[in-house]
C-alpha cells in the first residue's frame, strides 16, 4: 500500500531543494549494488530529516540504521558547528559504502560510522542525544526505543522509520506492537506523519 500516490510522491520531490550531486551518485550506486534498495532514504524524507535536525540545532545525533549512508549525510546538513553524528550499522559492506561517502563528502570527523550490534554501540556512547533516528530492523524497535529513550536530552526527539510499514500495520505486526508501545507510553508525546512509510516522531512528555 502506497500512502501517497506516485504521482503525489513524483511531485512532493520536485517541489523539494534537491541534495547534492554526490548523494543522487549513492542513491545510484545503493540501488545497482546493495540488496534492498527500498531501504534507502530518499530525497524527501532525507530533507525531512536535515530540517529536524537543524530546528533542533541538534549537537549529538545517533542514527539506528546506516544502510549506505544516505540519511546520515543528509542529517549531517543539519549540523551546527560543532555538531556530530554516530551511525550504527550490523553490515560491514553496507558500512564500507556509507563510509567511502561520507569521507567524499568531507564529514569523516562528524560522522562516526559504529559496526556491530546497535544495542552495544549504544551502551558504549551513552548520552544524552538530541536526536535519534531509529532505521533498522523492526524487531528490534521496542528494544532501541527503550535504550535510547532514557539518555535522550531534555528537549530531543526520536524519529522512528516505516512506522505504517506499507500497511501492514492495520492488519497487526511487529511495527503495530511499538506503535501502540509508544502510544502507550505515559513518558511521551508522539506523532505518527504519513510521510513516505510513516515517521513517529517522540519527545519527552
Amino acid at each position: 500500500m502506497d500512502v501517497v500516490g506516485p504521482d503525489l510522491e513524483r511531485y512532493a520531490e520536485e517541489h523539494t531543494t534537491p541534495h547534492p550531486p554526490l548523494l543522487d551518485e549513492l542513491f545510484r550506486e545503493t540501488h545497482e549494488t546493495l540488496d534492498l534498495p527500498q531501504m534507502l532514504t530518499g530525497p524527501i524524507e532525507g530533507r525531512f530529516l536535515q530540517f529536524l535536525v537543524w530546528a533542533l540545532r541538534a549537537e549529538r545525533v545517533l542514527e539506528i540504521g546506516t544502510y549506505s549512508g544516505y540519511s546520515a549525510l543528509s542529517m549531517a546538513g543539519g549540523l551546527p558547528e560543532g555538531g556530530h553524528i554516530d551511525t550504527c550499522e550490523l553490515e560491514e559492506k553496507h558500512a564500507e559504502v556509507a563510509r567511502r561517502y561520507i569521507e567524499r563528502a568531507g564529514l569523516s570527523e562528524r560522522i562516526a560510522v559504529h559496526v556491530g550490534p546497535a544495542g552495544e554501540t549504544i551502551e558504549r556512547l551513552g548520552g544524552p542525544w538530541d536526536f535519534v533516528f531509529i532505521d533498522a530492523d523492526k524487531e528490534g524497535y521496542v528494544g532501541y526505543y527503550e535504550a535510547v529513550l532514557p539518555k535522550l536530552a531534555a528537549h530531543g526527539l526520536i524519529a522512528a522509520d516505516n512506522t505504517l510499514r506499507g500497511g501492514r500495520v492495520l492488519e497487526g505486526d511487529v511495527i503495530s506492537e511499538f506503535n501502540d508501545r509508544v502510544r502507550d507510553d505515559p513518558r511521551v508525546v508522539s506523532v505518527l506523519l504519513t510521510v513516505r512509510d510513516g515517521v513517529t516522531l517522540i519527545r519527552r512528555a
